[in-house]
């Protein structure tokens, strides 16, 4: 089971969670889970909050649209293990609701709720076909909605708290 998304411990309100075990093949030469499993991680947990969502990557083909990474900043607190359990949560932070949004995820570690890893991602969406910059369909704005006013005040209040949070595009 997930920490709930209720629990105190999270960056921001009303994540999306998600448990992911540290598989033993993400282990690097000095024993903890390579850096790069953190962002594939990040990865499987943003197309999980889409899918939960009810949509689907095929989707994504047939309305020739995608979301572009095209800026991450990430934040490695602490160790993973083979056999960890991680809760990985992400939210959409900020968005246009036409072209860009922002990603913030937060892995905790489900056994003991330490912090390990968090991220933001800057995201434009752009016309599969072409690569070049588009407009959101109605499903994309679905999901990269404007935050609620609670999520925009916590976003606000975390970027005042820490350091992760204060870079400015």
């Amino acid at each position: 089971m997930p920490i709930a998304p209720t629990d105190s411990g999270w960056d921001l309100p009303f994540p999306f969670v998600r448990n992911r075990r540290v598989d033993e093949a993400e282990i690097d030469d000095f024993g903890h889970a390579n850096n790069s499993a953190y962002l594939r991680w990040a990865d499987e947990t943003a197309w999980a909050h889409w899918e939960a969502d009810g949509l689907t990557r095929q989707g994504c083909r047939d309305a020739d649209r995608g979301m572009a990474v095209i800026r991450t900043l990430a934040d490695y607190s602490g160790h993973c293990r083979a056999g960890d359990v991680l809760t990985c949560a992400v939210w959409i932070a900020q968005s246009d609701g036409r072209l860009r949004a922002e990603r913030w995820y937060q892995f905790r570690n489900r056994d003991t709720g330490e912090t390990v890893f968090r991220a933001r991602t800057w995201l434009v969406c752009f016309q599969l076909s072409t690569g070049k910059p588009a407009r959101m369909t109605r499903d994309f704005a679905r999901h990269y909605h404007v935050p609620d006013p609670d999520l925009s005040d916590a976003v606000r209040a975390a970027h005042e708290r820490s350091s992760l949070w204060v870079l400015q595009d």
